[in-house]
């Protein structure tokens, strides 16, 4: 059987250490530990920590800009790099993070990966230059690919109703999470080792997420209010504009900010926690939810977007504007120790619906549906 040659658009591979990044490193992993991909990776730089991506992995090869395109890789990312696919014998093209470059080839496959339509649904959160920007990449994208990627059922729906993508041309396959949460058992987190290092209290609830307003931590602080004061909250991540300083004023006595978490320590983090709690207001996927169920580490979200599908029947579920019932369930998390064994038995059924061997073979099988070939 020929392996199917996939150029992909890599540099948040090489560049983001969560987020897209994660979700680029996965795709590419998945397709090439199969055996029936071989992957050139198109990036116009890549950092330090992430140079030797490609050596770890299977029929794998790196592209970067030659010549005087050394001096221009941002223009090379979106224009020239569809000249060395076509010479690289790209077959299908895939840009894992909502867009394609200009000029693609017609007899090269075109795919594209889209997360979210948030820059539709809350434009407040993206300043002007940045959601006409996103909105451009997206709807050329969308447009010129013969098959669009959503990571979720409710991303499919955006596509749909928000712009008017054919249901047809849309495949939804889930993410996972980064293959170290899926490595996660009771004698490899170093939960104590995580509070000293950063000062964790005996008793606390986690938070995982950017400080921002669609993250909306406020409400799980005001949650948090309605609890023994013996519990607190650990918010790991930074916080961004007025938002994220209105939280920092807040954080003080039982809230305690994390913002420079190494993310190999995110395991232990979890695991130490009573519970974990992510009631943002919109999501593509949620992947704190998947993290945390990979953590044994039971889960309060929102009852909106993705979050359901991400949860299923292991979560716990709650108006984002909720904080009485948010506080409700982690109060019953942090008391009740049989539901907590119950949630987290739950979360070990549905946590492999995103397993990476599972969420890898669909994406293979998206692959191969365009190529006439007995596999």
């Amino acid at each position: 059987m020929d392996q199917i040659i996939i150029g992909y658009d890599a540099k948040r591979a090489f560049c983001n250490g969560t987020g897209l990044g994660n979700y680029s490193r996965g795709v590419i992993a998945g397709a090439v530990k199969s055996g029936e991909v071989e992957a050139l990776l198109y990036t116009p730089y890549a950092k330090s920590r992430y140079e030797d991506l490609a050596k770890n992995l299977p029929h794998t090869r790196v592209k970067m800009p030659q010549g005087w395109w050394k001096c221009a890789p941002s223009l090379w990312r979106t224009l020239a790099k569809a000249q060395d696919v076509e010479k690289d014998g790209v077959q299908v093209y895939h840009g894992l993070s909502q867009e394609l470059p200009l000029g693609l080839p017609q007899k090269v496959v075109k795919m594209v990966t889209v997360h979210d339509l948030i820059a539709w649904r809350y434009p407040q959160y993206f300043s002007p230059f940045d959601r006409a920007i996103y909105r451009k990449k997206m709807r050329h994208a969308c447009r010129v690919a013969d098959v669009v990627v959503a990571i979720s059922e409710q991303t499919k729906q955006d596509l749909v109703e928000l712009m008017d993508v054919p249901d047809e041309k849309i495949k939804v396959v889930y993410q996972t999470c980064d293959e170290m949460f899926w490595k996660v058992d009771n004698t490899s987190l170093n939960i104590e080792a995580a509070h000293k290092k950063y000062h964790l209290p005996d008793k606390y609830i986690i938070c995982v997420g950017t400080i921002e307003e669609r993250k909306n931590q406020l409400c799980t602080i005001r949650a948090l209010h309605r609890l023994p004061e013996e519990i607190e909250l650990v918010i790991v991540g930074r916080p961004r504009g007025e938002y994220g300083q209105s939280v920092m004023k807040e954080a003080n006595g039982r809230i305690h900010i994390v913002t420079n978490a190494d993310f190999a320590d995110f395991p232990a983090l979890y695991g130490g926690a009573l519970a974990s709690v992510y009631i943002s207001r919109f999501e593509g996927f949620g992947i704190p939810v998947l993290e945390s169920m990979c953590c044994d580490t039971p889960v309060v979200t929102s009852g909106v977007s993705s979050m359901p599908e991400a949860g299923g029947d292991a979560a716990l579920y709650a108006n984002p504007d909720d904080d009485a019932a948010v506080a409700e369930h982690l109060l019953r998390l942090a008391t009740d120790e049989g539901f907590q064994e119950e949630r987290i038995a739950k979360g070990r059924i549905q946590k492999m619906r995103f397993s990476p061997e599972r969420v890898a073979q669909d994406m293979i099988e998206v692959y191969r549906s365009f190529f006439d070939v007995d596999y």
